[in-house]
């Protein structure tokens, strides 16, 4: 069984915008977050915190595919805890005179062995969050 998550969200911003918001590093630290090496390049290596002080957990991905205004992919994992990586895309659509995005995180099976930090409910409730109320909010703003 896959324990992927799908989200779905409409946003009143055209697909440009949304587009910046994901691949501009200097965007993406005030809705998402802060990644100094993000660089949008295919087989760019990027690596993240959560905010704040603890610093918990180090973030690693590598970009696969880039579509300009249509796609993301990158890998998603967390090098000290585990080799095994998980897969992140972007999809935006034109919708009207906004744009639908999908963001699908699949391969989270991987990470069950890493304890309850790693649930599916913990990752679908960060990224309800992050893509149905941080990017939204930012990207409507204005």
């Amino acid at each position: 069984m896959h324990d992927n998550i799908v989200v779905k969200q409409k946003m009143e911003a055209p697909v440009d915008k949304v587009w910046a918001a994901l691949t501009d590093k200097e965007q993406m630290k005030e809705w998402y977050f802060d990644i100094p090496d993000f660089e949008l390049t295919e087989h760019g290596e990027f690596n993240f915190f959560e905010p704040g002080e603890g610093k918990k957990f180090h973030h690693h991905g590598e970009i696969l595919e880039v579509i300009p205004n249509e796609k993301l992919k990158h890998t998603w994992s967390y090098p000290e805890f585990s080799k095994e990586k998980t897969i992140v895309k972007w999809r935006l659509e034109q919708d009207g005179d906004g744009t639908l995005v999908t963001l699908m995180h699949k391969g989270l099976e991987n990470l069950n062995h890493l304890g309850s930090d790693f649930r599916r409910e913990s990752f679908e409730e960060g990224w309800n969050e992050i893509v149905g109320t941080d990017l939204k909010e930012f990207v409507e703003k204005k």
